[in-house]
């Protein structure tokens, strides 16, 4: 006798449930949370805290959440300027709310530090974003 495996339609079985965009809103000059954001704000936030978490440094977060400069110190600055732009992107676009990054200005400072200011283009709108890097 021979037995067949029953298969299973998975995706009938499933439903997808879109989550809510409020969360709640820090104030990082208080280190406090105050009350809640949503929409474009909220992206603002997040987006903020991709870009000064660094990636695989925190067991809290997983390892798509961040973006990756401390491994630019040192190296050659022409490497960091064809380099930023994708990671960046590469950070920020983990968030499914955001859909492309724009406009990537990058000012080398004489302290050896970069700042980038870039608009993050998102479903609920637009926000010019920037970072300061030390390299």
């Amino acid at each position: 006798m021979q037995i067949t495996p029953e298969t299973y339609d998975f995706n009938a079985e499933f439903q997808t449930e879109q989550f809510t965009n409020k969360t709640y809103k820090i104030n990082f000059e208080e280190k406090r949370i105050i009350g809640e954001i949503d929409d474009l704000e909220a992206v603002k936030q997040a987006s903020y805290k991709i870009l000064h978490t660094e990636r695989f440094n925190s067991l809290v977060y997983s390892w798509d959440y961040g973006v990756e400069f401390e491994n630019l110190i040192g190296k050659d600055y022409d490497f960091i300027l064809g380099d930023l732009q994708r990671r960046i992107e590469e950070a920020l676009l983990q968030d499914d709310r955001i859909e492309r990054i724009e406009n990537v200005k990058v000012d080398k400072k004489q302290n050896d530090s970069i700042d980038v200011s870039f608009i993050v283009i998102s479903k609920y709108g637009n926000v010019t974003m920037g970072v300061n890097i030390n390299v």
